[in-house]
């Protein structure tokens, strides 16, 4: 089928777009949208993360699990809201380990576009959800699709930065051949677990070292 997606991804995703289960996802969000359920995020910012981080710019990857599932959060890229919406407990988390480990500033928003068009990945492993139903696209396809792009980037990259914040990010280390990438790990930002690890982890200052240390620009995480 013909996706709407940014032409490197393009290249290298096509043989996925082709295999059966992939049509069968647009016609799950299709059948439930004419039984008036409300999906995020709109369908097109579905693709956003990939459209704002061209395959050949991914330097780091981010791994959330699904869309923000409230009205104007999400917006394709995990972990970030739309301008406007006030961020969620973990992007403030995500902001308070970002000032204590480099001392940016916290912003006044919670979008991230800014480290996307860098080529930080940001991708959730569902890519819809249905409006106040966390989870509810996760059996839809959608993880065979965000393994498969987890992969492609292991073997057909090398010297990124896998940033796992979670059990469920983490269980997808054995996607990734950690002889030519880094792999960080922590809890996850939530309130619930971020002073078990989260906080103190270092992971962006550690990225960057890590990129310099490959000759590859570092990441501006000021916002």
């Amino acid at each position: 089928m013909d996706v709407k997606i940014e032409e490197s991804w393009k290249n290298v995703l096509k043989s996925e777009f082709s295999k059966p289960y992939f049509p069968q996802i647009p016609l799950h969000i299709k059948t439930e949208k004419s039984q008036g359920k409300t999906i995020y995020p709109p369908g097109s910012l579905i693709f956003n993360a990939f459209n704002t981080t061209p395959f050949d710019k991914v330097k780091v990857v981010i791994l959330g699990q699904d869309p923000y599932h409230g009205k104007g959060q999400a917006h394709g890229l995990c972990f970030s809201v739309q301008y406007g919406v006030p961020p969620p407990p973990s992007l403030l988390n995500i902001f308070k380990e970002l000032q204590d480990d480099i001392g940016i500033e916290i912003p006044n928003h919670g979008n991230l576009t800014h480290w996307a068009e860098q080529g930080v990945f940001l991708l959730n492993a569902s890519l819809t959800v249905r409006a106040g139903e966390p989870m509810s696209h996760a059996k839809i396809g959608w993880a065979q699709f965000t393994d498969t792009v987890i992969k492609t980037i292991s073997a057909q990259k090398k010297h990124v930065v896998f940033l796992l914040w979670g059990k469920f990010a983490q269980e997808k280390r054995v996607l990734i051949d950690e002889s030519k990438h880094l792999i960080l790990r922590s809890v996850h930002p939530s309130p619930l677990s971020a002073y078990g690890g989260f906080f103190g982890c270092k992971h962006f200052s550690k990225t960057n070292e890590y990129l310099s240390s490959k000759g590859i620009d570092p990441i501006d995480w000021s916002l």
